[in-house]
């Protein structure tokens, strides 16, 4: 299935079923009101939206409307609006050892074994059209591009076999950065708060099942053999593969979440920036171009985005066509 949520009077929209070429929608209110409501009823429910979406692909009575208008009028709000809690993993040590580098420094041996994660603020996500409002860009405004999963329950010491049945959705995520502000941050010896913006999610969240092979293939399960593809300033920035150079592979990183606590339905986990050791396939952040251009040029290059500015963050199967549409977004000044 491909999941949605319209913006509505609710700060958790209205879930809708998407059609799997991202071109028409179906409201499924009498189902499920929203997203949150599907996640922790999923299986009483999971039947019903499953006939629903295949009702959508060949033909039913449910009303049909336009997802892509509704996508560019800024109607879609993130598949999950809000979620009770976000947790990030940094599953990709090419950018921890490029950032490592970048200090003189080299990465601690525990890295390879216990995945690096932090727990931020998920009272509110963007949807892929929302613009990056930021009070100053002097912040160092920086994209990062994720794949994400959104479980239902999981239980204390779940194993990553265990954490795997627990997967409902798959999404991209724009884990928004404020560079400049994170080092003094840091130094304070706690974690991120005011250098992490909102973060934004795909416009549609899929089922592992709409994946394939692609998500459970000889890289390994819990990955996600695709590039994801992103633009700055509407340049091709890079088209990293998801699963390759990949430590920790999601379900790793659910179990990792869960070692010492439940999660509840809803719980997003991010896998960190996406990053190959390979330079051709290009980036996923700024910071990691920048940290590559201080090592090999002797100084950073590339800015970080300026108001009026924009990104993009995409992910195509086999065929060339998107599988959770595009998160398309400007930087915008906060108007006093």
């Amino acid at each position: 299935m491909k999941l949605a949520s319209l913006k509505s009077t609710s700060r958790d929209g209205s879930l809708i079923i998407v059609s799997s070429d991202l071109k028409r929608y179906s409201e499924v209110g009498d189902v499920a009101p929203t997203m949150q409501y599907a996640l922790e009823n999923w299986h009483q429910l999971e039947r019903a939206l499953v006939d629903a979406y295949e009702g959508l692909q060949c033909g039913n009575e449910r009303p049909e409307f336009d997802f892509q208008a509704a996508l560019d009028q800024g109607k879609v709000a993130a598949p999950l609006p809000r979620t009770h809690q976000w947790l990030d993993g940094s599953a990709y040590l090419s950018h921890v050892e490029r950032v490592r580098r970048a200090r003189n420094d080299k990465v601690p041996e525990s890295f390879y074994h216990d995945p690096l994660m932090y727990q931020g603020g998920g009272d509110s996500m963007l949807g892929a059209r929302d613009d990056i409002v930021v009070a100053s860009e002097d912040w160092g405004v920086d994209l990062e591009g994720e794949v994400g999963v959104i479980t239902g329950d999981v239980k204390m010491g779940a194993t990553p076999a265990e954490a795997s049945e627990a997967v409902r959705l798959v999404v991209l995520i724009n884990d928004i950065s404020f560079r400049k502000l994170i080092p003094p941050e840091l130094a304070k010896g706690f974690g991120f708060v005011n250098s992490k913006g909102l973060n934004s999610l795909s416009p549609v969240a899929v089922t592992p099942d709409e994946l394939g092979n692609a998500w459970n293939d000889q890289k390994g399960a819990g990955k996600l053999d695709y590039r994801l593809v992103c633009h700055v300033r509407e340049q091709w920035f890079g088209n990293p593969n998801a699963a390759d150079d990949m430590t920790f592979s999601l379900f790793e990183l659910i179990a990792h979440a869960a070692k010492t606590r439940e999660l509840k339905a809803g719980t997003l986990i991010g896998s960190g920036t996406i990053s190959n050791q390979d330079l051709a396939t290009g980036y996923a952040c700024i910071m990691e171009k920048r940290l590559v251009e201080q090592v090999e040029l002797g100084a950073a290059q590339t800015d970080f985005l300026k108001f009026g500015e924009s990104i993009s963050i995409d992910m195509f199967d086999h065929h060339g066509d998107t599988i959770f549409g595009a998160i398309k977004q400007k930087l915008v000044k906060l108007e006093a």
